[in-house]
């Protein structure tokens, strides 16, 4: 093999291993079940959520779906997003009663991201403070349950 097979070959086999169709990011999901009444977990999920900076939006006496959550607050938002991109995240939650003593939840969390002004929005890994793990441990915070 001369060098200029060799350097075909190398290329050839550097853009076959890049080239790939893309993956789809795992669901932010959890399913849990709560040491609570259904009426505490839903006032405390409203609260949580709130703070947080969603718009809660109850869809019916079990469903809860937010807007996207304002990420940045200022005069100079466009400036960052154009610049440095965004992250925006929105939830939908169900809240369920298993008992009279403990509430079934389902928490995801989808979060799309961008790089720039040019760029079209994608699936992205949420931003640890808008996980699923977070929410669920400032929910259970909230409802002081260990």
């Amino acid at each position: 093999m001369n060098l200029r097979t060799g350097v075909i070959l190398t290329g050839l086999a550097m853009s076959l291993g890049c080239s790939s169709a893309p993956h789809p990011l795992p669901t932010d999901l959890i399913e849990t079940r709560l040491a609570a009444p259904v009426e505490t977990v839903k006032s405390a999920l409203t609260q949580v959520l709130t703070d947080g900076g969603y718009d809660v939006d109850w869809k019916d006496d079990s469903t809860v779906e937010t807007g996207y959550r304002e990420e940045m607050h200022g005069p100079w938002n466009w400036l960052y997003r154009w610049r440095f991109g965004a992250i925006k995240s929105s939830v939908k939650a169900s809240v369920q009663a298993a008992d009279d003593r403990s509430t079934s939840l389902k928490l995801e969390i989808q979060s799309e991201g961008k790089d720039g002004l040019f760029t079209g929005w994608e699936q992205v890994h949420s931003a640890l403070p808008q996980s699923a793990d977070n929410q669920l441990r400032l929910l259970k915070n909230a409802l002081q349950i260990l």
